[in-house]
């Protein structure tokens, strides 16, 4: 039986590989505004989740980090999506598929 923190943790990496997938390097504060905003606000990405998450991402080889300046020109990590980062991403596009078609089943279930 999968725990719920096994379950968010999941979901926060995906939701975070998926925000890399274009491409372009963000640092922690734009990755959760991102996701905040592309949900309409109903998905809020707390530091305290998010930076433990892109440590372990990049443990794994998902992401890549580098120092860099942000707008406001202040001393930031940057993250990009690497090579394993992708094939992940489509592990977790997947994975994510089969829970909501589960979840679709049982809540529709007669």
């Amino acid at each position: 039986m999968t725990k719920k923190n096994d379950i968010l943790q999941g979901t926060l990496a995906l939701l975070v590989l998926k925000t890399l997938e274009h491409g372009k390097r963000m640092h922690g504060y734009a990755i959760t505004a991102h996701i905040q905003e592309v949900s309409d606000q109903l998905l809020r990405v707390e530091e305290g989740s998010l930076y433990p998450a892109l440590h372990r991402m990049e443990q794994e080889g998902w992401v890549r980090a580098e120092w860099g300046r942000t707008e406001k020109n202040r001393e930031a990590r940057f993250y990009s999506l690497t090579a394993k980062g992708r094939k992940q991403l489509m592990q977790e596009e997947e994975s994510w598929s089969r829970l909501t078609r589960g979840v679709a089943r049982v809540i529709g279930y007669a």
